[in-house]
């Protein structure tokens, strides 16, 4: 029944917003460019999707479509917005994507169509994923779209409009025509070992492919709000990382460093575990005790049975918890051997040579990304300074197997996580 009301209740919501639309208000959200109209009916009662023209905003879209009209590059438009300090559609910066957004799917500045007085409804449906329970959004055939004349809200000319979209039609190309072709997973994989892990020092974006060859600092290039214009070639940031990976990363002074400060650090932490464990093991023997003499306790003939058997159910439960926190303090924390530096710089010499192989690139690639926590691209003078910050988790589970003693990786891994802190960093160098 639940069901069955839920589906009643989205049908008549869906047909009180189509009949919303028909009467041309806006069944939607609020679109840059308009303001709420707050009106009431005859009986006091709220109507809902009145919109009306917001001047302000409605010149920016004029000035978006007659610049993309003459040649401007989305790019460059929301850079410019970005310089003059203009407020976006949420109050934040603009960028390239939201002034083109998606012809298909009807978002973006460029193809809203009601700022040429059309109001279009009913574009997406939402499906749910039996997998994973999200809403997944995919466009609904033109046959379905709900199209209503509403001219009054017109911003922009027809003219306009049809130049728009003859420059997009001009625009848009098939780069990849063999990505159909390939399987889902496979598109989304990183092409490069930089993918999603190179960011900029002086914003924080992240550094994006802005040629063949060259990556960028992303809002350097689409927003226009980074002064960082400092770009490096994809081959030689690959070169350096690979060679930082091999040679300095777990260079031999401060490995040799971090391992003896580990090491006092985890000594520190097993005193203060001995004390408490002393204090354990004092409460397990007073509540043995106790446990004895409720024992002998029962057989008498005037003892209150009743009482005795709920005290002891009590005590059988905390001597079983102190048993049990005893046991887990009792198993030898693994510790981190002096041969480990050597022993992953042999480990990443061998994933280098797996690189070059087409039958072991793709694995030895995910590996070598699996290292790398974030790469920072610093400007200084006029160059880029790159600062490689390490995965130790990544770093012990490759050297993990060729460690002397079998240490477990993930385990030594949380176990350093929690006596290094946030600020020893002993797995970061610069190039």
């Amino acid at each position: 029944m639940n069901a069955l009301f839920l589906k009643d209740l989205a049908d008549k919501t869906r047909r009180g917003l189509r009949g919303r639309v028909s009467e041309g208000r806006s069944a939607g959200g609020l679109c840059y460019g308009y303001d709420v109209v707050h009106q009431f009916d005859a009986r006091g009662e709220r109507v809902r999707g009145g919109r009306s023209i917001n001047e302000a905003e409605a010149t920016i879209v004029r000035r978006i479509f007659g610049e993309f009209a003459a040649g401007k590059s989305p790019r460059r438009i929301a850079f410019y917005l970005n310089r003059e300090a203009i407020p976006g559609p949420r109050g934040g910066q603009w960028d390239a994507s939201t002034i083109n957004g998606s012809a298909a799917r009807g978002t973006g500045i460029l193809n809203n169509e009601l700022y040429v007085g059309r109001l279009v409804w009913n574009r997406l449906r939402y499906v749910k994923d039996p997998n994973t329970g999200r809403r997944i959004s995919q466009p609904n055939a033109p046959d379905r779209l709900i199209v209503q004349e509403v001219s009054e809200l017109g911003v922009v000319s027809q003219e306009l409009w049809d130049a728009v979209k003859d420059r997009q039609r001009s625009l848009k190309r098939n780069t990849r025509p063999d990505l159909a072709k390939k399987p889902f997973w496979a598109r989304q994989r990183p092409r490069f070992l930089i993918t999603g892990l190179a960011k900029c020092g002086a914003c924080g974006s992240s550094y994006v492919k802005i040629s063949a060859k060259l990556f960028g600092c992303a809002a350097a290039r689409n927003r226009g709000t980074c002064n960082n214009r400092l770009n490096i070639r994809l081959d030689t940031l690959e070169g350096m990382i690979l060679d930082g990976l091999r040679n300095r990363l777990m260079a031999p002074e401060p490995f040799k460093a971090f391992c003896e400060e580990f090491h006092r650090e985890m000594n520190r932490l097993r005193i203060d575990a001995n004390a408490a464990a002393e204090v354990q093991r004092s409460e397990l023997d007073r509540v043995e005790r106790r446990i004895r003499r409720i024992v002998a306790l029962i057989g008498e003939d005037d003892a209150p049975l009743r009482a005795l058997k709920q005290e002891l159910v009590s005590l059988e439960a905390q001597q079983l918890a102190l048993q049990q926190e005893l046991a887990a303090r009792d198993a030898p924390a693994p510790l981190i051997h002096p041969n480990l530096a050597e022993v992953y710089r042999q480990q990443v010499e061998r994933l280098h040579e797996a690189l070059q192989e087409p039958a072991t690139h793709d694995e030895a690639f995910e590996l070598i990304r699996s290292l790398i926590d974030e790469i920072q691209l610093i400007p200084e003078d006029g160059e880029l300074r790159v600062e490689l910050h390490g995965a130790l988790a990544g770093i012990l589970a490759l050297s993990a197997s060729k460690t002397p003693g079998g240490r477990d990786a993930a385990g030594l891994a949380e176990q350093i996580k929690m006596v290094a802190g946030v600020g020893f960093e002993p797995t970061t160098f610069r190039l």
